[in-house]
This record gives C-alpha cells, sequence and structure tokens, in this order.
C-alpha cells in the first residue's frame, strides 16, 4: 500500500474531531489556520469561535476598526497576524468583491499567507492538490525517508515540499494534508513518538536504523536577546495613563503602560535618570515612587523581556504631540493590550 492510503486509512479511524475541518468555507479556514500558526489547538478552539462571532465574514472583518480585532486577538500573540488578517480582509474586500479568491496565486498574495496556509486554504476549501508543509510535514517526512538535509535550509524547504507534493493524494488533498497534521501531532512528535502506532512505521528508515531522536536535523540555532522593561503604573482621581505602541517592534498597535526601556538592568534611580530627554520625562515629573514590584521574566519567539511594574505617584505635563493616554482605571479593560500587560496590571486589569 502506498504512503498517502496508509495514511489516508490511518486519518479514518483516528482523525482529531475540529471544528474548522467541518466546513469548507474558506473564511472560517484561514482564520483557523492563522489562528494556530503560533497556537496550540486546544487554546486556539476558544480563540476560533470567539473570533467568528465578533466577525462571521470578511465584510465585517474588513470594516472593524483595528483596535476591535486587536482586542478581539488579546492574549494570542504574534499580533502582526491579527493586523494581516484585517489588511487581507480589505483588499478582498477591494479586489475580490468580497469573494474569497478561488486561485492559488491570488490566495497566497494576500498579506500574511505563505505557502503553507494558501496550500492549507485551498486543499481544504477547494480540493486543490496543494502539499500544506508545516512542522509536522518535515518531521514526519524526514523520518520516514531518513533525510538528513537540514529543514531550515533552503534546499531543504525545496527539497521536502517537492517530496510532499509527490506523495500527495490527487484524489484526496485535503484527507491527506489533515492526516499528515494529525500523525504529525500525535504520533510522530517531536519527543517520545509512539511508534507502534504508526500506520508508516515498516517503511520508516530512521526507525529501522534507530535515528528517530536525531530527525529532522536543523541547522540553524535561535538566538535570544534580553531586553528591560520599566513600566510606570501612575494613578490619580481614578485616572491612569496608557500609551500605543506605533514601532515596528512587537506589540505594535496594543496599548501599555508608560514604558522606559533601558539597554540593562537598572535601579529606578538609574532608569529615572535614564529617562531624561525622552518623552516619557516630558510628560511625567515623577514625585515620588510608591511601590517596586519583582521583575519578571516574559519569553517570546526570540527575546526575553525582563519587566518591572513600578507603581509611582507624579504629575502630568500634557504634550502637543501626546503619545500617552489618560483614561479612567475602570476603562482599562477595554483596550487591547499584550499578555505581559496582562500579567504586570493583575487586578488592576479587568
Amino acid at each position: 500500500m502506498e504512503f498517502s492510503d496508509l495514511l489516508i486509512n490511518w486519518y479514518w479511524e483516528h482523525k482529531r474531531e475540529l471544528p474548522w475541518r467541518e466546513t469548507t468555507d474558506p473564511y472560517k479556514i484561514w482564520i483557523s489556520e492563522i489562528i494556530l500558526q503560533q497556537t496550540r489547538v486546544v487554546q486556539g478552539m476558544e480563540y476560533y469561535h470567539n473570533f467568528l462571532q465578533h466577525f462571521p465574514d470578511v465584510k465585517s472583518l474588513a470594516e472593524a476598526e483595528e483596535e476591535e480585532v486587536l482586542k478581539c486577538w488579546q492574549g494570542l500573540g504574534y499580533y502582526s497576524r491579527a493586523r494581516n488578517l484585517h489588511f487581507a480582509a480589505q483588499t478582498i474586500m477591494e479586489k475580490h468583491g468580497g469573494t474569497f479568491p478561488l486561485k492559488h496565486e491570488e490566495v497566497l498574495a494576500l498579506k500574511g499567507i505563505g505557502d503553507y496556509t494558501a496550500a492549507a486554504i485551498c486543499s481544504f476549501a477547494y480540493g486543490q492538490p496543494y502539499a500544506a508543509v508545516d512542522g509536522n510535514f518535515y518531521r514526519v517526512l524526514a523520518r520516514v525517508f531518513e533525510i538528513e538535509t537540514p529543514i531550515d535550509s533552503t534546499k531543504g524547504k525545496k527539497d521536502f515540499y517537492a517530496l510532499a507534493q509527490e506523495l500527495i493524494s490527487k484524489e484526496h488533498p485535503a484527507l491527506f494534508n489533515q492526516a499528515m497534521m494529525d500523525i504529525g501531532a500525535t504520533v510522530c512528535t517531536p519527543t517520545s513518538p509512539n511508534c507502534q502506532e504508526c500506520p508508516l512505521q515498516n517503511m520508516c528508515l530512521a526507525s529501522a536504523h534507530r535515528r528517530i531522536a536525531e530527525l529532522p536535523v536543523k541547522s540553524k540555532k535561535n538566538s535570544s536577546k534580553d531586553r528591560y522593561f520599566y513600566y510606570f503604573l501612575i494613578k490619580g482621581n481614578g485616572q491612569t495613563y496608557l500609551h500605543r505602541r506605533e514601532e515596528n517592534d512587537i506589540w505594535k498597535g496594543l496599548y501599555e503602560l508608560p514604558l522606559v526601556e533601558t539597554p540593562a538592568p537598572m535601579s529606578i534611580d538609574e532608569v529615572l535618570a535614564f529617562a531624561q530627554g525622552t518623552k516619557f520625562s516630558d510628560s511625567f515629573s515623577i514625585r515620588k515612587i510608591d511601590h517596586v514590584h519583582a521583575s519578571i521574566t516574559h519569553i517570546l519567539s526570540h527575546q526575553r523581556i525582563h519587566a518591572t511594574l513600578i507603581e509611582a505617584t507624579a504629575d502630568f505635563h500634557p504634550q502637543q504631540n501626546a503619545v500617552y493616554k489618560q483614561i479612567p482605571e475602570t476603562e482599562m479593560g477595554d483596550y487591547p493590550v499584550s499578555r505581559l500587560t496582562e500579567i504586570l496590571l493583575g487586578d488592576n486589569f479587568s
């Protein structure tokens, strides 16, 4: 029996029941795929239903305010995904009359959609034979065919895609892609794979040669940098202050407390001295430090954020081009913020 037949037969018996598999609506499939790019299925399920409740179709998403979309996305991280969804929905309205494009190249041209997502949408929604090559594909193929080419190399990406495209069932491309995702997620896992339950075991070269743990191969190691954030919670008369991140950096478009970022860990006096001449010192005169919370470390994909929350009493000096927004404390929960800000604020955020 061929690779794809073994895989699809296994899938019929062991497939996971997921809501986005119950539809061929390309919009809903698109939303699910973007959510699941950097999110576990269990967590993504709740966000999927909530997002569709707020934005049931392309039109409602395109017409929404960016802040509304980001608020709905809050807690998922990688917020560029939400901004790209919003932008792409507007493109679909403007260039495709509100109808999700049918052609693979038109789907691929939408902002935030890469080769994997385009293949997933086109195979699941339209039955087109495009292999949705993700981490599960790389792992399964590397082990079954004992491929040592690094999966993060240009040659590796090209070779793995060509092999996947050769193996995909032309009659049932959606089933093939879903089966590859499920077997990678539940059987051929990164660690402690359940080889005894794998329908591909008899043809798996890595299993035969006891090389499962060695594959797939990666050539690059992720480097992570440290950043030091000092957030100031300045409250008075039932008011507090937030500002919106606009730079091309993490959490663009989200709100946070007034921030001083330093190149290294500093004492509070050093932080205030470092902030001289910045928008922060132009806008606030710190009169008293009320409380300094213990620093916490927030891990992102390539960054470690060392964050300290400082409660302070200060005078506010509104600027002509103000970056800080004075809001009632009771309205803090109305603004989209990063998960780190939620953690720091704790009971202050609701």
